[in-house]
C-alpha cells in the first residue's frame, strides 16, 4: 500500500540525540539494567540515546575519533547532551599497562580539547557532562589481573587523581561534572558493591550512575517536547493533520494534550 502523498513528501524528522561517549563502562551501559539503557528508556519519544562507548579506549584515542562521531551541527542534528566518561584506562599504571596509560596532564588536556571541539561544532559547554572514573576495588581487580597472568595494573589512589583532574577541567571549561570517584566513597561506604569485578559497574553501580546522571541530563532536555501526538489526540477523520502538522510539512507537531486530560508522558500512556 502506497504512502499518502502528504506523508511521502514530508521532511524527515530530526530526532534530538543524547550521545554517550566513553570507554567500556559506557559501552556496557546498554546491557540489561545498564545506566545507558535506563536513560534511553526515560527519554523514549523525546531523544535517541546513542551509545558510543569503546572498550579499552583512553582520551588519547577518544579525541582522535570524536570528530567522526559529532560533526558540524549546521544540519540541525547537534546533540542535545554529550557525556564524556573516560579515565578508567588512562589511569592505568604506566609500568604495568603502558598501552592504555595516559599521563595525568595529557588526560586533562585531552578532556579540555574535546570540550573545545564540541563547542566549535555547536555543542555548548552547557550541554556537556564530564564523568569521572569510579573508584577501583583493588582486591577484586587484582584477581582479574592475576587470572590474565599479570600484576595489578591500577590503583584507586591514582584513579582519584584522574577524577580530580576531570572535575577541574569541568570547572575550568564550564561543564557539568559527575564525580563518581567521590560520590561512591562518601561516608566511608563499601563502594565495592558498585563494581562487578573491581573496575566495571555492577547492577547496583549502574543504578547509582543513572540516579546521579539523570538530574544533570534532565535539566538539559526538559524543554524538549514528547514527539508525535498522544494517541487519543490523533484526529480520526484526518490523521495526517495531527501527525504531519497543519500544512503537512516541517515534521510532526509535538505532543499536546486535548482538553480534559493531562499532558502525555511516555511512561504513563496506555498500551494498545
Amino acid at each position: 500500500m502506497a504512502l499518502p502523498v502528504s506523508a511521502a513528501g514530508g521532511s524527515a524528522l530530526l530526532w534530538p540525540r543524547v550521545l554517550l561517549f566513553g570507554d567500556s563502562i559506557t559501552q556496557f551501559s546498554f546491557q540489561q539494567g545498564g545506566w545507558g539503557a535506563a536513560l534511553a528508556d526515560r527519554l523514549v519519544r523525546k531523544c535517541d540515546v546513542l551509545n558510543r562507548g569503546f572498550s579499552g579506549y583512553n582520551t588519547r584515542w577518544a579525541k582522535i575519533i570524536l570528530p567522526r562521531l559529532v560533526g558540524n551541527g549546521d544540519r540541525g542534528d547537534s546533540p542535545a547532551v554529550v557525556t564524556i566518561f573516560f579515565g578508567a584506562n588512562d589511569s592505568s599504571l604506566r609500568d604495568e599497562n603502558p598501552r592504555q596509560h595516559v599521563p595525568l596532564d595529557e588526560f586533562a588536556d585531552n578532556l579540555s580539547s574535546m570540550v573545545r571541539y564540541l563547542r566549535s561544532v555547536g555543542v555548548a559547554e552547557s550541554r556537556v557532562v564530564l564523568v569521572t572514573p569510579p573508584p577501583l576495588c583493588e582486591a577484586a581487580w587484582e584477581q582479574q589481573c592475576l587470572a590474565q597472568g599479570h600484576r595489578l595494573n591500577r590503583r584507586n589512589s591514582v584513579a582519584g587523581e584522574y577524577a580530580r583532574a576531570c572535575a577541574q577541567v569541568a570547572y575550568d571549561c564550564g561543564t557539568d561534572v559527575l564525580d563518581l570517584w567521590t560520590l561512591m566513597q562518601q561516608d566511608n561506604q563499601d563502594f565495592s558493591t558498585y563494581l562487578s569485578d573491581g573496575l566495571h559497574l555492577s547492577p547496583k553501580g549502574n543504578d547509582f550512575v543513572f540516579s546521579h546522571l539523570w538530574p544533570l541530563v534532565e535539566k538539559k532536555v526538559s524543554a524538549l517536547p514528547l514527539l508525535f501526538p498522544y494517541w487519543k489526540d490523533v484526529a480520526e477523520a484526518n490523521p495526517e493533520w495531527s501527525l504531519l502538522g497543519e500544512l503537512g510539512e516541517g515534521g510532526p507537531a509535538p505532543a499536546a494534550p486535548a482538553a480534559g486530560h493531562p499532558p502525555a508522558r511516555a511512561h504513563s500512556e496506555e498500551v494498545h
